[in-house]
């Protein structure tokens, strides 16, 4: 058994050939996307693309499903301190899943320590919180003061993106199906952001490339940010918007800690083809 755990859900787009948990256990938690009967598992061997072509020809809703208890107690099991990162509580639910677990293990282990951060976001907002609690460890920090810490950690994470198609949100009731063909029709890349958990747009520019730059301008505007700042971005096939975005992040603010990541399939889920977002 190891001395401390990293445990997420696979909304942080990350595997163990991803993320670098160096003498620590990490381990991610896969959730699912039910399509017509149809079960994605959100594992590394899943194409998001055949989710999302599943999703375009369905003629009715999708949806997701997140892990059980039991998933995230089978890996809270293999070290004595852990934490788990949630995507956010408002979008799905796995926080309530893991807390579930947490006292499973607790009634098991009384000794184990257990920490259930709801990212209040997903994809690389979980990232960055991942990296950060390995930091913290890798410190010497007790328990206590890392979960202290990291609380503060996540009330500062930023996520914005932006979508190119809105077919998710369509068939699940989120969007009227007027709005999103009006919005497909006319291009429009729109530009939000989460904020304490539920979804902010922000602006409607035409195209991809306007999108990019107003996600760029709002940066500085929406947190105070510096050359050291940490970027990443996570793309739904589309390795060229990806690189566009993170070239005018350099240039724009001299940041150089870019991390690039592929959408697995719950994220693809949400962003859809050819969505972009960013998290620092």
């Amino acid at each position: 058994m190891k001395e401390w755990g990293l445990i997420a859900d696979s909304s942080c787009d990350l595997n163990d050939t991803l993320f670098d948990a160096g003498d620590l256990y990490f381990a991610t938690v896969p959730l699912k996307i039910l399509v017509d009967g149809r079960e994605f598992i959100d594992l590394p061997e899943t194409d998001p693309r055949d989710m999302l072509r599943a999703v375009r020809e369905s003629k009715g809703p999708s949806s997701t499903a997140c892990p059980s208890p039991a998933d995230f107690a089978a890996q809270l099991r293999q070290a004595k301190n852990s934490f788990v990162v949630t995507i956010s509580s408002h979008l799905s639910g796995p926080s309530n899943a893991a807390l579930q677990a947490m006292q499973l293990v607790h009634d098991e282990a009384p000794d184990h320590h257990i920490h259930v951060v709801d990212s209040l976001s997903t994809a690389g907002s979980m990232v960055l919180i991942l990296r950060r609690l390995r930091e913290l460890i890798e410190q010497g920090l007790s328990f206590e003061e890392i979960v202290e810490q990291i609380e503060r950690y996540r009330d500062t994470m930023i996520i914005l993106f932006s979508l190119a198609t809105f077919d998710a949100l369509i068939k699940n009731g989120r969007m009227s199906p007027v709005t999103g063909l009006l919005a497909s029709a006319l291009n429009i890349r729109a530009v939000a952001r989460n904020s304490n958990g539920t979804i902010q747009v922000l602006e409607k520019p035409r195209g991809e490339k306007r999108a990019i730059e107003r996600m760029v301008a709002l940066m500085e505007k929406i947190k105070p940010i510096s050359a050291k700042t940490p970027v990443v971005i996570t793309h739904c096939g589309n390795p060229d918007g990806a690189a566009s975005l993170s070239g005018l992040i350099r240039k724009t603010y001299g940041i150089t800690d870019f991390t690039v990541l592929e959408c697995a399939c719950l994220t693809s889920f949400y962003a859809g083809d050819q969505g972009l977002l960013l998290s620092y």
